[in-house]
């Protein structure tokens, strides 16, 4: 006879397997339904395709199920850290209205939301408190006042296109290299979504100078 602790440990190692499996299962019913869209070229291009469900913060919490739910219907699924906490309620706001077939394209917006699900109001306050948990971390001025200097106008330059700028204390001096690379990919993705071309007489974008000052303030492993 099976021992109700065994049950409840078996539970504990099936249940996030099952969670994983809807997560990725959502996010292949999203890419069918953009390859039998119209519109689905737009819709894939709007975020670059580098964060994956595996990176969700508490990936079985019921925040981050509701993001693959709903986030991936229409788009690359967003890292929560892609905006600090006061920016993410405005967003969510005008996502929840575009997914309910509203929104500044009348008709358009209608055809493209066609058979797009909606998060109640109980699931958007929900998907609000987990972005907000996890949002970006900007940093304070005052607590790295380098960050003015020459040294750091790389990555001043180079991080505020998309976003504030994180506090290095997010991550390890061992993990910033890992993110910085997704962000360098980002950063082409975007690059191509509105046709730039590499110019001489831009700011160049310098690895080694934004991985030297988030390193060096990043925090102890």
């Amino acid at each position: 006879m099976i021992r109700p602790l065994a049950v409840l440990a078996l539970l504990a190692l099936v249940s996030p397997l099952h969670a994983a499996a809807d997560a990725q299962q959502a996010v292949a019913e999203a890419k069918q339904r953009w390859a039998q869209s119209p519109h689905g070229p737009m819709l894939e291009r709007i975020l670059p395709p580098t964060f994956e469900v595996s990176r969700l913060p508490q990936p079985e919490s019921r925040g981050a199920q509701l993001m693959v739910k709903y986030c991936v219907q229409c788009h690359n699924l967003p890292n929560p850290a892609m905006h600090h906490a006061a920016k993410w309620p405005v967003i969510l706001d005008r996502m929840v209205v575009r997914m309910q077939g509203k929104g500044n394209m009348g008709t358009l917006m209608r055809d493209m939301m066609a058979g797009v699900a909606a998060p109640s109001e109980e699931e958007t306050r929900l998907l609000a408190a987990y972005l907000g948990r996890n949002a970006q971390t900007p940093l304070d001025p005052k607590k790295y006042p380098d960050i003015n200097r020459p040294q750091a106008q790389a990555f001043r330059l180079a991080c505020q296109q998309c976003h504030v700028l994180p506090d290095p204390q997010r991550y390890s001096a061992r993990q910033w290299p890992a993110v910085i690379a997704r962000m360098e990919k980002n950063m082409e993705w975007m690059n191509r979504v509105i046709g730039n071309r590499a110019d001489p007489t831009e700011p160049q974008l310098r690895i080694e100078e934004i991985t030297g000052f988030l390193v060096r303030h990043a925090k102890k492993d």
